[in-house]
């Protein structure tokens, strides 16, 4: 069974080489690509449902703010129109806020905030090195405030992550616990935040490798599973590893990771769209991917959240009411000496952004999705 697992890997390996022409994946050369891609999807609208957000609160401000409001960090509120929503609509209350912007990268944030050059952070959710970073600054974490749900299928604004298998395979459904199984290994704890959790821990009988494992009979019974993924490092494995692994980061043995790049007659590839052909090539695949790439080769699975059974679709409602296990979020970081109250600019404008206007902003934009009263009602308590 690993031979065979071994040569199904080396044979898409190899094929993907060929298909490519052998090119080097050239990192400039992706960024370049990227930037093209991103500014394209920026200027577009993806979705024309709006949601009824009543109840959440009005935006009303609670004192008179002026000032230079810093924000560093991820560019996709600006590469839409949403940063733009935003500030055009905090400025009517506020008309004396100037917004400085330096938006080109997540990775900017925190090093920002720990130098003192920047307010605000939009980004992903924070990693290791960067909430290390911070706490050896200011020995304590940075506020995390979740400013919108990630998008259904927009690749660049955190889209959900969907699971895929081939068109033949009679499966149609998986927990969380067994994609824990499929795609992971056995684990001795994993972090949340810089807090190593040893309780999250498991062992290698838990490993799901054939697809028996996981109900299918008869001619599927002693079939291996072959998974294949993103690149390590990469930013979207590490919303897998948190949202199925628990934090833990140890992978199946034989997990086949695809990269972008940029082919020599100028056209990139994208790894989501690569897991997609592979898993559409391989009867005993499965991937995690986004809706966008799907084919007529590959089968979308619905998810049940961990120890339960209640199977969830991938579609706009799920994600945007977060019944779907596997949504993403994106969030402001700041930081606060709890001894002193919140910066006026910081805390008037996530109130802002978590109104109802802030949220119906979101849904103008139409990439990213709105939040629910009830996220919105916890975030808020942060900021008290």
């Amino acid at each position: 069974m690993t031979t065979y697992r071994s040569l199904a890997i080396v044979s898409a390996a190899l094929a993907v080489t060929a298909a490519t022409g052998g090119q080097e994946r050239g990192g400039l050369d992706v960024q370049r690509g990227r930037a093209e891609r991103i500014g394209a999807r920026g200027a577009k609208t993806y979705y024309t449902k709006r949601w009824n957000l009543n109840d959440l609160p009005e935006y009303r401000p609670e004192q008179k703010i002026s000032g230079t409001l810093r924000v560093w960090g991820s560019g996709y509120f600006a590469q839409g129109n949403l940063g733009k929503y935003w500030e055009e609509g905090f400025r009517k209350y506020h008309p004396d806020v100037n917004f400085d912007y330096h938006l080109k990268a997540p990775a900017l944030g925190i090093p920002a905030l720990c130098i003192g050059v920047a307010d605000l952070a939009p980004s992903r959710r924070i990693t290791f090195d960067e909430t290390l970073m911070f706490e050896r600054v200011y020995d304590r974490d940075p506020v995390q405030i979740t400013a919108v749900t990630g998008s259904l299928n927009v690749p660049g604004w955190n889209y959900a992550l969907g699971i895929f298998v081939n068109k033949n395979n009679p499966i149609t459904k998986l927990s969380i616990n067994q994609l824990d199984g499929i795609f992971g290994a056995e684990r001795q704890g994993g972090y949340d935040g810089t807090t190593w959790r040893t309780d999250i821990a498991r062992g290698a009988d838990q490993n799901i490798r054939t697809w028996k494992q996981v109900g299918l009979t008869g001619e599927w019974a002693d079939k291996p599973i072959h998974v294949y993924g993103d690149n390590l490092r990469y930013h979207i494995p590490r919303t897998f590893e948190r949202l199925v692994f628990e934090g833990g980061d140890k992978w199946n043995e034989g997990l086949h990771e695809y990269a972008n790049y940029k082919n020599p007659n100028g056209q990139n590839t994208l790894e989501a769209q690569e897991v997609m052909d592979a898993v559409a090539e391989d009867s005993d695949g499965i991937g995690y991917s986004t809706v966008a790439y799907q084919s007529s080769a590959t089968k979308l699975l619905a998810i049940a959240p961990r120890d339960s059974r209640d199977y969830v679709e991938l579609s706009l409602d799920n994600v945007r009411n977060r019944t779907y296990p596997l949504y993403d979020e994106v969030y402001f970081y700041f930081d606060h000496d709890p001894s002193k109250p919140i910066d006026p600019k910081v805390k008037e404008f996530l109130r802002y952004v978590l109104s109802r206007e802030g949220q119906d902003a979101v849904q103008r934009d139409a990439k990213y999705l709105p939040l629910t009263a009830a996220v919105v009602e916890e975030q808020l308590k942060k900021l008290q």
